[in-house]
């Protein structure tokens, strides 16, 4: 009697210790991002076709504010910072390789120059950036939030910033317009990469 207690002890705790494993698997199963309390964000005006690519920058960014028209003023503001600083690194890296090329006494003052020539050029075509998406929402709360993606054509900075070195005297005396040119297309297309 007493060998068929402990028989039966066991043979209960095997089916516990069973049902407790089954339903742990069942519970690892249906567990998915929404019933752990998951939300999905939505990120407007954002993803793979909002990227600069190799014939346009572009930047997305957001704003947030209790009024609407100071939401998409902030998120254009944000994009468009967001836009200048992918342009001025792009031209920085062009402008170094020219002022290597170019074989100044000083590659630092070439560079210099460069930069702030693409300074120069960002300033003024920034304003000249194309909206490709605009979105606006508002929270629970009344707040706006304004998505938006901007760009530029690469074509149209590397056109200006060639107008603008050509004007320098100093640097059209040695200046490679196809070097440049190249240069400018290879940095461009490692954006599609």
């Amino acid at each position: 009697m007493k060998n068929n207690l402990i028989t039966g002890t066991f043979v209960l705790a095997g089916f516990a210790l069973g049902f407790a494993g089954c339903k742990d698997k069942e519970a690892a199963v249906t567990s998915t991002p929404v019933t752990r309390g998951e939300v999905e964000i939505v990120e407007f005006c954002s993803g793979p076709e909002y990227l600069t690519n190799g014939e346009y920058f572009r930047a997305s960014a957001t704003g947030t504010s209790p009024q609407r028209e100071i939401a998409k003023k902030i998120a254009r503001q944000n994009a468009e910072s967001a836009l200048a600083r992918s342009i001025e690194f792009t031209v920085e890296a062009v402008a170094e390789n020219q002022a290597t090329q170019l074989g100044y006494n000083t590659t630092e003052e070439a560079t210099s120059k460069f930069n702030e020539l693409s300074r120069t050029i960002v300033n003024k075509k920034i304003n000249g950036a194309v909206t490709i998406c605009q979105k606006l929402t508002q929270t629970p709360e009344g707040k706006y939030i304004s998505y938006i993606a901007v760009e530029l054509s690469g074509q149209e900075i590397a056109d200006e910033y060639v107008n603008s070195l050509q004007s320098e005297e100093r640097i059209r005396a040695e200046y490679n317009y196809d070097q440049f040119k190249e240069t400018f297309e290879n940095v461009m297309e490692s954006y599609r990469q």
